[in-house]
């Protein structure tokens, strides 16, 4: 999961740029980066960290120069949470070129041996983003123009459809020409870009979520459809083209479950309605199926569950109390690294107020369980509290298999309802009663939105993959790379690497 953002404006695009990043903050706090163009040379800066650590004003803002830029915050998915891999990517050839990236590629290693074998290309990461930049570049280079044109810019991209499979919204710059925004055929992950007039003339953002458009003055024209891709040359032209044979919309249902801000409005749905509509359809399914319940008061998990869990409670006629407070500077934990560090920062980041649990039944909502730490933890508190009974209520249906398409959900392995009965949950996480949305009823609160949604990617609910691409031989690949013992050898071996060179510097 990343956060990315463009920018073709009349005036220097780099305070703007790192002001949208940190609204795009929550979809990415591993690793940020800006590129911008003055129409001569382009100017980078990329590191790990949160926006305000990787950007300091008198050391790197100011060497970021130009009109046009493009932005990047990200989460470590298939990669590795190394520097190297934070984005924008860079080519130089042709023209010069860089590309931010919010999705995954499920073609990767065929791709990497088309670019070494028949287009000559060098790949310096192991990252799909830098295989879908050299992608980009080498079909916009077949064009074998000196002068850009769109027709050059959308044949390229229609060509990357062609060859890359999987999630990818994409921005990318190309020095003196302009932005260009596209969307995978499938539309998995979102994007959407927006006008703004100013003294000087029209100006132009492409960005992931609407919010980063509204904080920055952006009036939202459209989100970019399945397939399509939008071009923003650098006089402020716009160019809009279906690139893809055959697109299918469908958008990534988790991303109104969990991933974007509720403030945005995500293909032409409002996530907030959508998440009210979330919390009516639990409401609904206690009514139907537990009709007798005997709970005193419903408390979210903060921040995502808040909306669903308000409604929820005012469609049961109970009372509904903010009980947890959330510690702001503690990440998303389902992402963290590692389990035990996971576990730990439940605690931290949470602390309840035993008053509104001394008792009573409560009914905790949150907006999925996933590998099971979280909600285990949260349930154990609410104990400690003092809570008399406590149940549980998601208003996703179980998370039971892994996303390959860029959120860093675990392998089937660490995914606690995977193979298991929701009574075993019950069991394993120590809720009194534990209550999942049906798949149903959540894909039905997001289409009310919008109709024309004809499918969503449910493939962490059901399995179900959109791209059609992935087996048993690819999920048990991800099992052997993603897994947290994985990404902990990864670790060491780095650590080691970095010892061994410090060592040999002394």
């Amino acid at each position: 999961m990343c956060g990315i953002v463009g920018l073709v404006s009349h005036a220097p695009v780099n305070q703007e740029l790192y002001d949208s990043l940190t609204v795009l903050q929550h979809r990415g706090q591993d690793a940020a980066g800006i590129i911008t163009s003055d129409g001569d040379k382009l100017h980078l800066r990329k590191d790990n960290g949160l926006v305000r650590d990787v950007f300091h004003a008198d050391e790197h803002m100011v060497r970021l120069r130009g009109n046009i830029g493009i932005g990047h915050v990200r989460y470590p998915t298939a990669g590795c949470a190394t520097s190297a891999e934070a984005q924008p990517f860079y080519t130089n050839t042709p023209f010069g070129i860089a590309l931010a990236h919010n999705g995954n590629l499920t073609n990767v290693e065929e791709l990497k041996r088309e670019l070494f074998v028949e287009d000559r290309r060098h790949l310096n990461t192991d990252s799909d983003s830098e295989v879908l930049l050299n992608v980009f570049a080498h079909e916009l280079m077949l064009r074998n123009t000196l002068r850009l044109t769109p027709e050059d810019v959308f044949e390229a991209i229609a060509m990357v459809h062609r060859r890359c499979r999987g999630a990818y919204a994409c921005i990318v710059l190309i020095n003196g020409y302009g932005v260009v925004g596209f969307r995978d055929p499938f539309g998995i992950r979102p994007a959407c870009y927006g006008r703004r007039v100013s003294s000087k003339g029209a100006e132009f953002m492409i960005a992931s979520e609407s919010v980063a458009l509204h904080a920055l003055g952006f009036e939202l024209v459209a989100d970019l459809q399945p397939g399509e891709a939008v071009y923003i040359t650098t006089d402020g032209k716009v160019h809009v083209r279906q690139c893809a044979a055959n697109p299918v919309h469908s958008p990534c249902i988790f991303e109104f479950v969990y991933l974007a801000r509720p403030d945005s409005v995500m293909d032409d749905v409002y996530v907030y309605k959508a998440r009210l509509r979330m919390g009516s359809a639990l409401a609904r399914k206690i009514q139907r199926e537990w009709r007798e319940h005997d709970i005193d008061v419903v408390i979210p998990i903060p921040d995502t569950s808040r909306v669903a869990g308000a409604q929820m409670a005012q469609d049961l006629g109970v009372a509904y109390r903010e009980a947890f407070i959330k510690n702001r500077y503690i990440g998303r934990t389902f992402i963290m690294p590692g389990q035990q560090q996971r576990k730990k920062s439940v605690r931290q980041k949470l602390n309840p107020i035993d008053i509104e649990f001394k008792g009573k039944n409560v009914m905790l909502v949150d907006d999925s369980i996933v590998r099971g730490t979280t909600s285990k933890e949260i349930i154990q508190m609410a104990r400690e509290a003092g809570a008399k009974k406590v149940y549980f209520a998601s208003a996703a249906p179980p998370v039971r298999y892994p996303n390959v398409y860029g959120i860093d959900m675990p392998t089937s392995s660490e995914l606690v309802a995977h193979g298991r009965t929701v009574e075993q949950l019950e069991s394993m996480l120590g809720a009194d009663r534990l209550i999942f949305q049906d798949l149903a009823d959540l894909e039905e609160a997001v289409r009310v939105g919008n109709p024309k949604i004809e499918r969503f990617d449910n493939s962490v609910f059901t399995g179900k993959y959109v791209t059609q691409d992935i087996d048993d031989a690819y999920l048990n690949q991800l099992e052997l790379f993603r897994s947290d013992a994985a990404k902990e050898a990864r670790r060491r071996a780095s650590s080691t690497v970095i010892d061994l060179h410090n060592a040999a510097n002394r």
